[in-house]
């Protein structure tokens, strides 16, 4: 009898982990299915079982097999599993360690994370998240005192004297962040960077920005491979990664330079982004973007860039939604 108020108070707390552990499995499933759209819309290119053995089950190839340990030629070295660029050649050195070595990467193009043991440090394709191999310092190779270990097998290769022509877009859909977060792993996107562009100040900063007096939109630049994707193509996820319906904001973020806008840089692209906006239309979804002549693109600060890819978290007024 004295015991039952403690049997209740221990069902309620029971009661409430379980719908803890509910709320939980929801929110998991939810993210496992925008990771599932991203990579589907990623389009990663299909692996040989012994590729998916290193790439994606962060295996190792054996020493001195692989074909890039001994390669010499200049240009540049890309992810096997999405052809983004990862390593220029002027970076790779002979270490004798029987893997291919480089002593930097292109610029946020690698992502770190320790192992589980925490003994090494493994080394990513940020845009991917395949497995390259492991990064280690203090080896004195070379003056940056670091020495990338890649697998040969994680890599495709670009010769300098075929290296691919790109092309240039810029899109503005809110908080830069979010937009770049996602713009960044599309198919074809050879790098990214956020600014600020649209207005009359000359080289603004964030909190000028920030004051809705300069006329500047938060916008990222897109350098493309223009034999991977297209112009309409990133025009495309770009309307279905934000939502265009919403004036001078998205989501909680409110002013003139959260506006969704296409700065277009040539007639060929003013005329996709013109058809691209009727389609939905038609299709009854709202849509206010601005269809603007480019104009000077002020890059942001050094913070601002890869935001989310550094800080490792998750865009707050971006997602996608299929909506071609």
């Amino acid at each position: 009898m004295f015991n039952a108020p403690l049997i209740i108070l221990n069902f309620s707390l029971h009661k409430d982990v379980i719908e803890l552990m509910k709320t939980l499995l929801i929110i998991l499933l939810f993210f496992s299915i925008l990771t599932a759209q991203e990579k589907k819309k990623m389009k990663l290119n299909k692996l040989t079982a012994e590729e998916e053995r290193v790439i994606i089950f962060k295996g190792t190839e054996m020493p001195f097999t692989g074909k890039f340990e001994k390669h010499k030629e200049k240009g540049t070295y890309i992810c096997k599993r999405c052809d983004a660029p990862l390593y220029k050649s002027s970076s790779k050195f002979e270490s004798g360690c029987g893997w291919p070595s480089f002593d930097d990467e292109i610029k946020g193009s690698v992502k770190k994370e320790k192992d589980a043991d925490g003994r090494r440090t493994e080394i990513l394709c940020s845009n991917c998240g395949a497995h390259l191999g492991h990064v280690f310092y203090g080896e004195r190779f070379t003056e940056k005192n670091t020495r990338h270990c890649v697998n040969s097998i994680s890599l495709n290769f670009i010769p300098e004297k075929s290296e691919r022509k790109t092309e240039t877009a810029i899109f503005a859909s809110g908080c830069f962040w979010g937009t770049e977060y996602f713009l960044k792993k599309a198919k074809g996107v050879v790098s990214t960077e956020v600014g600020y562009t649209g207005g009359k100040t000359e080289n603004p900063d964030y909190e000028e920005v920030c004051t809705g007096r300069t006329g500047h939109a938060e916008a990222v630049k897109v350098i493309y491979d223009p034999s991977k994707t297209s112009f309409e193509e990133l025009a495309k996820y770009f309307f279905e990664t934000h939502d265009p319906g919403q004036l001078n904001r998205q989501g909680p973020d409110i002013g003139e330079q959260y506006r969704s806008a296409i700065f277009y840089l040539s007639d060929e692209q003013k005329s996709a982004s013109e058809k691209l906006i009727k389609q939905l239309k038609q299709k009854g979804i709202k849509v206010v973007t601005e269809i603007t002549k480019a104009g000077k693109f002020w890059k942001a600060e050094e913070y601002h860039q890869d935001y989310y890819e550094i800080t490792g978290k998750y865009p707050y007024c971006h997602k996608y939604e299929k909506k071609f």
